[in-house]
């Protein structure tokens, strides 16, 4: 059973992080919006949010630590055991995982033999699965750190973890160069990375994601966005799109409101007069089926 309440910090612990406390607290109007910055200060200590950590939070913040900890448990970047240095996380939302992500994660945890959300022996890996990072244009994408490793295969990423674990150099496939969990999470709290070059360094979406962005420009979207992995791009006859469209996944699509052969209109075996289902009716009309207003009534 755990200690109740929690055991506090060393003194010498205590007084360092509350100055930390203190600065991220006065950005804030009110205090409490200051829960989530703190809860990964509290991590960058211990490397996880422990009972002590969130009665830190709860103390700087005047809550209770029922409060703070509904908000712990809530959000998957807090850890709640120990962890190791690298968090890695394989994304294996729809597109990476077919893709490759689901092989990753599979030959992944045979080559550390550990499950989602274990850690290594030697306390170097984490492996989890993890939803979609918004980078389906490097899919599949596996994640160190919330450092983004793209367009990754089995080989490559059971050399990305052996590295890892040998205290090799890694570097990202884009953005800031890789630090250890704890350092992670300092940075999260929203104090500067002052590594050398760490806040140069520059990261972007891919060419599909930003021709949106080029069209409400009013720029060029220049020619078919296609993957890497293709040699020619798919035919989309279904969908009618003009050649030379920019990306197939832009191409417009019929709908009930594009398409006047497929009109809105009230679900199969569904009456008109069901109470759900209000489509079509006029301001005398009560909603039931065969029968007037004054009827119904």
């Amino acid at each position: 059973m755990p200690q109740l309440p929690a055991p506090d910090y060393p003194a010498e612990v205590r007084a360092r992080l509350a100055g930390d406390a203190e600065q991220v607290i006065a950005r804030y109007p009110d205090s409490r919006s200051a829960l989530l910055p703190l809860l990964h200060l509290v991590q960058s200590e211990e490397g996880h949010v422990t009972p002590t950590g969130m009665r830190f939070c709860a103390e700087m913040l005047g809550l209770t630590t029922a409060e703070v900890t509904a908000v712990a448990t809530f959000y998957s970047m807090y850890r709640r055991k120990p962890s190791g240095d690298y968090q890695v996380g394989v994304c294996t939302n729809t597109l990476c995982a077919v893709m490759g992500g689901d092989a990753i994660f599979t030959e992944l945890q045979d080559h550390l033999g550990v499950g989602n959300g274990e850690t290594t022996e030697d306390g170097a890996v984490t492996l989890e699965h993890i939803e979609c990072n918004a980078a389906c244009d490097f899919a599949p994408v596996v994640m160190v750190n919330w450092e983004f490793f793209d367009n990754q295969t089995v080989a490559s990423a059971k050399q990305l973890v052996d590295d890892l674990r040998a205290g090799r150099e890694v570097r990202p496939t884009r953005g800031a160069p890789l630090c250890t969990f704890k350092e992670t999470a300092r940075i999260l709290a929203g104090f500067p990375d002052e590594r050398p070059g760490a806040t140069e360094a520059g990261g972007s979406a891919g060419p599909a994601s930003l021709t949106g962005l080029r069209l409400a420009k009013g720029e060029a979207a220049g020619g078919r966005v296609v993957g890497p992995r293709a040699e020619t791009p798919p035919p989309r006859s279904a969908s009618g799109a003009p050649e030379g469209h920019p990306s197939s996944h832009d191409a417009p699509e019929q709908t009930a409101a594009s398409d006047p052969a497929h009109p809105t209109g009230p679900v199969p075996g569904r009456d008109r007069g069901d109470r759900d289902d209000r489509r079509g009716a006029g301001p005398d009309d009560s909603g039931t089926s065969g029968t007037s207003g004054e009827e119904a009534r």
